[in-house]
């Protein structure tokens, strides 16, 4: 089988990791054999919000597209391939081949207010094409297998619903003491960083809150710190520092993030929502919209609540693995097969 490994030749990110960490897995399954493909020719990134390069993005969108088109099907045929993954939906008319598609969330269908109206568009044309003509649809959760289905138009018999494992592989990491609050990811309107920063100012900027990632940008008010381009050590040792990983997004396909920092014994502080209460059960600190002032200063305040959430987060993150994830996948690529042309 094919697996279009595009998206983590482009830097450390939750699709990222998942294609590794799916490929590593699927590599160790004596049933399956995997070629890896990439594609080569793209300019650098638009960026997003307040840096978006509209002109950069349309003309990436362009080489991506060809590549999905041509690319990716000669790639196909010169691997002699029995179905082609693509692990963000996408598909390649003319292939002759099963193929399979993970959706990772529809957060554009359920917060439209949320994204960039022409990126929408794009994402909203893109999924229901790929998802509509898939022979199976990868969701790493119940939630995104139901809006899959309801709202993109996949056949639910044909959705496989694939949880991740517990994030990127971490370096051995200790810490004397708990000393900061911890964000990690995007700075997307939908991941409500700039509530977050107003949550922190409402404590006094204490104790001090790392924005790691591209929300580091967001850094400045007292209180904070950037950190960017981290790696999985610098991850490893800001996650055994942190008194809690903070993730007041809206809503998540899975929620990548949360479960490394449970993994890690890292208290866990997010937005109540379908996906965090599916990953997280009652291992994290949940809080209602409005409520995150009063969770930081609880979390902050009560070492016993910590120690009771790093314990809990362990063994909650301790039930996903990549090697299930795997066999998962394998499911949806028989599927597929029993399908496809």
């Amino acid at each position: 089988m094919l697996v279009d490994a595009s998206y983590a030749s482009r830097g450390r990110s939750g699709t990222g990791v998942y294609i590794e960490e799916l490929v590593r897995s699927l590599r160790a399954r004596p049933e399956v054999e995997v070629v890896c493909v990439r594609q080569r020719r793209r300019l650098r990134p638009g960026g997003a919000g307040r840096r978006r390069n509209p002109l950069r993005s349309a003309a990436n969108l362009a080489l991506d597209a060809a590549w999905t088109r041509f690319g990716l099907r000669r790639a196909a045929r010169l691997a002699r391939a029995d179905v082609v993954h693509h692990p963000l939906p996408a598909h390649t008319p003319g292939l002759g081949r099963p193929q399979v598609v993970t959706v990772h969330d529809v957060v554009f269908e359920r917060f439209p207010d949320e994204v960039d109206p022409a990126w929408r568009a794009v994402a909203g044309r893109g999924h229901r094409t790929a998802v509509r003509r898939a022979d199976a649809v990868i969701c790493p959760s119940k939630v995104t297998a139901g809006d899959a289905v309801g709202l993109l138009g996949a056949v639910r018999e044909r959705v496989v619903v694939a949880p991740h494992g517990p994030g990127q592989p971490l370096p051995p990491a200790t810490c004397d003491r708990r000393r900061h609050f911890l964000y990690l990811g995007s700075d997307e309107p939908r991941k409500r960083v700039a509530s977050l920063l107003e949550a922190h100012s409402a404590l006094g900027g204490e104790p001090e809150l790392v924005l790691a990632g591209e929300a580091a940008r967001r850094a400045g008010a007292p209180g904070t710190t950037a950190e960017t381009g981290v790696s999985p050590q610098r991850v490893a040792e800001l996650l055994a520092g942190a008194l809690a990983l903070v993730h007041p997004a809206l809503l998540e396909g899975f929620g990548l993030t949360l479960l490394e920092a449970m993994a890690a014994g890292t208290p866990v502080v997010a937005m109540r929502n379908p996906s965090s209460k599916e990953v997280c059960g009652d291992a994290a600190l949940l809080f209602e919209p409005g409520g995150l002032t009063g969770a930081l200063r609880r979390v902050a305040e009560d070492a016993a609540l910590r120690r009771r959430l790093s314990a809990a987060g362990r063994k909650r993150a301790a039930r996903f693995s990549w090697q299930r994830s795997a066999e998962l996948h394998v499911v949806a690529y028989r599927l597929a097969l029993g399908a496809g042309p």
